[in-house]
């Protein structure tokens, strides 16, 4: 077999697991997987965004303090317009982090909801069999803790993330905050 095949029969093999796995979790678990998708699209443009967009932006607010300083004529009121530009800054860095915040937050409650149904299995097999069948009810309890590992998982992969952007933002807001100062 060639190098490209091996690969191929990988990647179905692959994709087979991952789609018993999904299945067996029930539908907790495809749930789980959107709120990821979602997750780390939000995370990952929060990254462009801090990386891209807001060097530029921050670049021409510098330029336009070094413009208003320059002006003889102006008291009192660049400290204003300083103040205005950093909660600007603020809330375009640190504001969009609420959404990832929230779905962290709501992965391991839904790993529980995924624990809850799979329980509601597990005692409809005692319900239908009388003392009940053990792999009939191995099913429930996979079902059952499938969703609350990958809710785990997700959750403290969240968090380091979400700990990651934060910092980057607040030091961003540092670093703007100290390149307006009136010299």
């Amino acid at each position: 077999m060639t190098n490209w095949q091996n690969t191929w029969f990988w990647l179905v093999d692959s994709s087979q697991a991952l789609l018993d796995l999904m299945g067996a979790g029930g539908t907790v678990m495809w749930l789980l997987a959107g709120l990821c998708v979602l997750f780390w699209t939000l995370v990952l443009e929060r990254f462009w965004y801090m990386h891209r967009q807001f060097p530029a932006w921050a670049k021409e607010r510098r330029e336009a303090w070094l413009a208003l300083c320059q002006n003889e004529f102006s008291n009192g009121w660049p400290r204003t317009v300083r103040s205005a530009w950093i909660a600007q800054a603020s809330e375009q860095l640190l504001t969009p982090l609420t959404v990832t915040k929230a779905l962290v937050a709501l992965f391991p409650l839904l790993g529980l909801l995924g624990t809850v149904t799979g329980m509601v299995a597990v005692f409809d097999v005692l319900a239908l069999s009388g003392t009940g069948n053990p792999r009939a009810m191995a099913a429930g309890v996979w079902q059952a803790t499938l969703p609350t590992l990958a809710g785990m998982v997700l959750a403290i992969g969240g968090l380091f993330s979400i700990a990651r952007l934060e910092r980057n933002a607040r030091r961003a807001l540092g670093q703007l905050a100290d390149q307006l100062r009136h010299e």
